[in-house]
């Protein structure tokens, strides 16, 4: 768990990373859907984990998860049916915050709702709430630059993605722009179809690496102890997603925080070097 106590998200980020490399292991990023199956549920999933985790990944519920896989996109449908909404993801983040959750957290949304509740006044917000970044799959880096100035403004990171398509351009215009790390995707595809594989993608971590001293963290493909801990060899961070949401959605009534909080415990204990 984080214990920065500093107020700037983008440094908070920073500091989760270098606390996981004094450790000499990966920082692990968990993902959750907010409102899965339903908002007090996820808070209390999230507040479970946080003691484990180095960063939290926090999935704002949309109709149209392009990047997401079946898993993440059943749950997020069952957060939409149950009412979840961009103003009841940021009141549960300040709740939760209020309760002494102090680990980074990572909101994880569509770009259209952002539009939609205002760019400046969902930066500002999300900031007052407690969220030290962003991670917007749909929105291209070439056409990031307002929401990027604005959360500069705000102290808070706008993460970019590369994948193993990405061409030596899009790598070095990344490394340009980078803030708080760079979110690897680790396979072509949406996340929770596919497994990923450390051999594969050690060549292009070696060569953003070349080009920026900002963390690179792996997501996509990553649902076990064993596959985390093959990408922390070879990574700053991993990130792992349906995993946990699947374990959340087939929790017993009532247990999902504890094993949840179990799951992402083996995930932590299996990146100790």
């Amino acid at each position: 768990m984080n214990e920065t106590t500093s107020n700037n998200g983008r440094d908070r980020i920073t500091a989760a990373f270098a606390q996981a490399k004094t450790k000499q292991t990966a920082a692990l990023m968990p993902y959750m859907t907010l409102g899965y199956p339903d908002m007090a549920t996820s808070a209390a999933v999230i507040e479970a984990i946080a003691p484990h985790a180095d960063l939290i990944e926090l999935g704002v519920p949309f109709s149209d998860p392009i990047a997401d896989g079946p898993t993440i996109q059943e749950s997020t449908q069952i957060a939409l049916d149950n009412g979840a909404s961009m103003t009841k993801c940021l009141q549960t983040v300040q709740g939760l915050r209020d309760k002494g959750v102090d680990t980074p957290a990572m909101m994880m949304g569509y770009y259209n709702p952002i539009l939609a509740y205002g760019q400046e006044a969902f930066v500002k917000d999300a900031a007052a709430a407690g969220i030290d970044g962003f991670i917007v799959p749909d929105l291209p880096i070439e056409e990031a630059d307002e929401l990027a100035e604005l959360a500069e403004k705000h102290g808070v990171a706008l993460i970019y993605f590369l994948a193993p398509t990405s061409n030596p351009e899009r790598i070095a215009l990344t490394a340009q722009k980078a803030n708080g790390f760079i979110y690897l995707v680790s396979i072509t595809g949406i996340t929770g179809t596919k497994e990923a594989d450390a051999s594969d993608l050690s060549g292009l971590v070696e060569t953003i690496r070349n080009s920026t001293d900002v963390p690179v963290a792996i997501g996509f493909g990553i649902n076990t102890p064993e596959k985390a801990r093959n990408m922390s060899e070879i990574s700053d961070g991993v990130i792992v997603g349906s995993a946990l949401v699947k374990t959340v959605g087939q929790a017993p009534t009532g247990e999902a925080a504890s094993k949840a909080a179990e799951f992402v415990q083996t995930l932590q204990s299996g990146l100790q070097k």
